[in-house]
């Protein structure tokens, strides 16, 4: 019998840390042969161009998989499958495989694939691994107004509330074998602790919370959960358990077209505004820098902004400026448009 292939499926909200977090276990595998399959909310592929980047000689581009513009909760069988088959091929070349979801995918359909035939016989799920933006749980991102809430039930008791990023979130956690607290830097001793403690509480003594700060993890933790995730589905619950079918109506993105920038500081400190008046939830991508070798990645999650030129712009490559922008249904496109002219 062939010997099964273990995979790990990172999840994470929108801009937690989970390619950072691959990046970091790519890098200090030893010499483990890690394919990775990538799959985006946009058609922007930014996670995948950070990690074909990284300069791994055990993690070749070819290992690579992008599944961009959609979520694989919602495409298992017309995007995941196939892909999965064909890294199947060249599995004499594969010591593992790491999945990483999309900010906005629910985790168990995707963690339902691996029960069926085709696939249980070749692989098996290490671990699901929940990767957590903890300064943004601290601040209250995936938790409603209470008074504000209350205040608008009060004025329409027929208000039937859902808080669609508090039902990813939970999900997500609801699904892991391992939780990693990341951006722990961001926060103060007090909020690692309450934030720690409120993980605990929502998924029990099952799941080890780990904290850390930039996607730092010892790999042999990581892949080697050994948690045989596919044979423990019905302990993982989830808000869609009922659901026949997911989609991200309550979620809108689109892409912005980027003109060359004579210099980056401004039109960063532009976009943390713009995210934080229109209540953006993510904002990533490349920009050209007149004059600069290198392309600027540019990442953002609610108004906080990082920066950083990660490789040079190749020969026979467009230098073209691209951000993907991802928030709540009725996003301002035009608006945002606006205000970056």
């Amino acid at each position: 019998m062939l010997q099964k292939i273990p995979a790990t499926i990172v999840t994470g909200f929108l801009g937690a840390g989970k390619t950072t977090l691959i990046r970091r276990l790519i890098e200090n595998a030893g010499k483990r042969r890690i394919a990775l399959v990538i799959n985006e909310f946009g058609d922007v592929g930014v996670d995948g161009e950070i990690l074909k980047s990284c300069g791994v000689e055990s993690c070749r581009e070819e290992d690579i998989v992008e599944l961009a513009n959609g979520c694989l909760c919602c495409t298992v069988a017309d995007d995941f499958l196939p892909a999965i088959e064909a890294l199947l091929k060249r599995a004499d070349r594969l010591d593992h495989i790491v999945i990483e979801t999309s900010g906005l995918a629910l985790p168990k359909p995707l963690l339902k694939a691996f029960d069926w035939p085709q696939v249980r016989s070749r692989l098996t799920v290490d671990g699901v691994i929940a990767v957590v933006d903890g300064a943004a749980v601290a601040e209250g991102r995936f938790v409603d107004d209470a008074e504000k809430l209350a205040a608008e039930r009060a004025a329409d008791p027929s208000v039937d509330h859902d808080n669609p990023l508090e039902e990813v979130y939970e999900d997500q956690l609801l699904c892991a074998d391992l939780v990693v607290l990341n951006k722990t830097d961001l926060m103060s001793g007090e909020e690692v602790a309450r934030v720690t403690a409120e993980i605990a509480a929502a998924t029990g003594e099952r799941v080890k919370v780990i904290a850390t700060r930039d996607g730092v993890i010892d790999a042999n933790i990581a892949l080697g959960l050994e948690a045989g995730a596919e044979d423990d589905i019905a302990s993982r619950p989830s808000h869609h358990d009922l659901e026949e079918t997911h989609d991200h109506d309550d979620f809108d993105s689109f892409v912005l077209d980027i003109p060359p920038l004579e210099d980056a500081t401004d039109f960063v400190t532009l976009l943390g505004e713009i995210a934080g008046r229109h209540d953006v939830l993510r904002m990533k991508g490349f920009l050209d820098i007149t004059g600069k070798p290198m392309r600027l990645l540019v990442q953002g999650v609610g108004a906080r902004f990082r920066q950083q030129y990660d490789r040079a712009w190749a020969r026979e490559e467009a230098r073209r400026g691209r951000l993907v922008v991802i928030g709540r249904k009725g996003l301002d496109r035009a608006a945002i448009e606006a205000a970056l002219a």
